[in-house]
């Protein structure tokens, strides 16, 4: 295989491995969103105790950090030196000239940005299981609490 073929074939596993981090990343925001509708429509129908609350309110606080990872991770790159931003500013011939000469570059640059992208969806999954224990532990006393009170 050629220098040229190597480096084409480590583009596209690059971009690859954006995509699928961006798409595990909207499933997981749109998972987080549903979480935190659903538990906030439940709490203020709920009678919930101090220690219910504090854990669920803790649970939220997560589930709102995770949201917002998600939303960094999510975040168009218009700084970057490589892809769209860079292409915009170029002529056809300086586009061809670029992408000759400079692939590598463009590589390095992606998978810097896949390592945040895919280090901010690992910080969010662990802030979601979090929150979310959080959450069935503020339902477990609120259910205790109901349940010890009769």
């Amino acid at each position: 295989m050629s220098a040229t073929r190597s480096l084409t074939a480590a583009h596209a596993e690059v971009k690859a491995e954006i995509a699928r981090t961006d798409t595990k990343t909207g499933l997981l925001l749109a998972f987080v969103g549903a979480v935190l509708a659903g538990a906030w429509t439940v709490a203020r129908d709920l009678p919930l105790t101090i220690p219910a609350s504090i854990a669920g309110g803790l649970g939220m606080v997560l589930l709102i950090a995770a949201a917002g990872l998600l939303l960094r991770s999510t975040r168009p790159n218009l700084r970057g030196r490589h892809g769209f931003p860079l292409w915009a500013t170029l002529t056809a011939e300086e586009i061809t000239t670029t992408v000759a000469t400079d692939l590598a570059a463009d590589i390095a640059g992606l998978s810097r940005l896949a390592v945040v992208k895919f280090t901010c969806l690992c910080r969010a999954v662990d802030l979601t299981l979090t929150g979310g224990a959080l959450l069935v532990l503020a339902a477990l006393l609120t259910l205790g609490g109901a349940a010890w009170g009769r």
